[in-house]
């Protein structure tokens, strides 16, 4: 991931996830951005359009000066990928954290059975992104882990094209990250 700053837009310059209006480059202007949230643990812009694009971690000042300077609002915001990837994490979680967290899913319109079948979708890989790959992440998985599990070479390619069409399973993805409390 490449990106520039200028004065009145964002520059990707290589974005190696498919399926973004950005990839493999392109740019938004200020007036195409929601709002950001530059302290998350991936800096993000999102878009008007309910699109989320992450930022390299070392701009992650050049991100907070540019909505300075335009006027777009910091918000933090649940990563509902975050609890939808939680069984994918190298850890075992309590039975009383489990449930918070599908309560925390019920909040945002997940029916359990629909937490359950996003899971067994994206089972196999993110086994081989955390664990096969030998990530072995304990504390967090998130979109931009989803994103690069469907991307990366770290991946096998027969397990990223079981997703199907990369643009529909990129718009599933924004859609999923759009509903949160």
């Amino acid at each position: 991931m490449e990106v520039d700053f200028a004065e009145d837009r964002i520059c990707f310059l290589r974005y190696d996830f498919r399926g973004a209006t950005v990839h493999p480059f392109g740019m938004v202007t200020p007036a195409q951005i929601r709002d950001a949230d530059w302290k998350a643990i991936r800096p993000e812009i999102r878009t008007a359009h309910g699109e989320t694009l992450f930022i390299p971690k070392r701009q992650q000042s050049d991100l907070e000066q540019f909505c300075g300077r335009h006027g777009i609002a910091w918000k933090l915001r649940q990563d509902t990928w975050g609890d939808l990837l939680e069984p994918f994490l190298d850890t075992q979680f309590a039975p009383e954290d489990e449930r918070a967290t599908i309560l925390r899913l019920g909040e945002a319109g997940f029916s359990p059975e629909e937490v359950t079948g996003i899971r067994r979708r994206l089972t196999p890989l993110m086994h081989a992104y955390n664990f096969d790959a030998m990530l072995w992440e304990w504390s967090y998985l998130g979109l931009f882990d989803l994103l690069n599990a469907a991307n990366a070479p770290i991946v096998e390619p027969s397990l990223q094209k079981a997703l199907g069409d990369p643009k529909a399973f990129y718009d599933w993805t924004m859609k999923i990250a759009e509903r949160h409390r």
